[in-house]
């Protein structure tokens, strides 16, 4: 079974989200906690955080055992982007954007794909 979280138009661009998300993916759940807590970069709490509330609905909607969860998805897409103006060269005006982000964390209790099965006999 499956429980997701998705944390909407965050003020950080994707492509700095990714440098932390694509770390973490595939993780158990206490690693990838460990990994965003002891990251220096500036998407490590907002990706913690959205984190916390994927286990949080994993364990409150669907009972899942918090031991056994692994990190199935995280999905980093492009969110819209503010347009700032910035003074120019020549008293023209140049556009700054301000990227935001949506970031998708999906965590999963099935066995992960290529794990090895205990044999039993």
């Amino acid at each position: 079974m499956e429980a997701k979280a998705i944390a909407r138009w965050i003020r950080i661009s994707p492509i700095k989200a990714r440098l932390l998300t694509s770390q973490i993916q595939g993780k158990p759940v206490d690693e990838a906690l460990r990994l965003t807590r002891f990251a220096r970069v500036k998407a490590a709490p907002i990706v913690r955080k959205c984190l916390e509330s994927a286990i949080a609905n994993a364990e409150h909607n669907y009972d899942m055992n918090v031991d056994a969860l692994w990190v199935k998805e995280v999905r980093v897409d492009k969110g819209p982007f503010w347009k700032r103006l910035r003074p120019g060269s020549r008293g023209k005006v140049s556009i700054r954007k301000r990227r935001t982000s949506h970031i998708t964390i999906v965590v999963s209790d099935e066995p992960r794909p290529g794990a090895v099965k205990s044999q039993e006999g």
